[in-house]
């Protein structure tokens, strides 16, 4: 029951937090609608991008509604799965067909699209399967406060690693500077 809570509040964050970061203003919001295009290798300002954007942000706003209610958190949990593996396959299909669309996950990052973010997708919908199936399990089991206080805990430790994944990847990532580079 407390890997339910955990799960559902960190899904909670992680669609939160992209919500806000695409709606915090029109600039946001038309890079967003922008880097849709970009990955889905349509025009940048077409009505199909504008719609497809549109149905992104409507449905992470109602994966955030979703997985608070118990009533409605394994519709939410389900959204929210279908959502990230719906992203991890557009996002297979931008890299194949040579788009590196930059991630509009979280806001305005540079980075491009790649494996690294599908792998991060496919977590969180692990996530969300083992909040699906904790949330069912403990349908009518008691909680006590502190047990979930703990959960809420986990969920906002794991949550900024989750939100500066990019920054993350990046840390491990080799970098190469011309001036390293020895001639034999």
């Amino acid at each position: 029951m407390y890997l339910a809570v955990a799960c559902r509040a960190l899904l909670f964050g992680v669609f939160l937090c992209s919500l806000v970061s695409k709606l915090r203003g029109p600039a946001a919001y038309s890079s967003f609608v922008a880097s849709t295009g970009g990955l889905l290798g349509w025009p940048r300002r077409g009505v199909v991008v504008g719609v497809a954007a549109a149905g992104t942000v409507m449905a992470e706003a109602a994966v955030t509604v979703l997985v608070v209610i118990p009533a409605t958190a394994p519709t939410g949990l389900t959204l929210a799965a279908a959502l990230l593996v719906a992203f991890s396959v557009a996002i297979v299909l931008a890299i194949r067909g040579g788009r590196r669309a930059p991630c509009r996950c979280f806001g305005a990052s540079e980075t491009p699209l790649g494996l690294p973010h599908v792998a991060r997708n496919m977590l969180l919908a692990v996530a969300c399967l083992g909040g699906l199936v904790a949330t069912t399990a403990a349908t009518g089991v008691g909680r006590h406060p502190a047990g979930v206080a703990v959960a809420l805990a986990v969920a906002a430790a794991v949550l900024p690693f989750v939100l500066r994944f990019d920054d993350l990847v990046a840390l491990f990532r080799p970098t190469y500077h011309p001036g390293n580079l020895r001639r034999k």
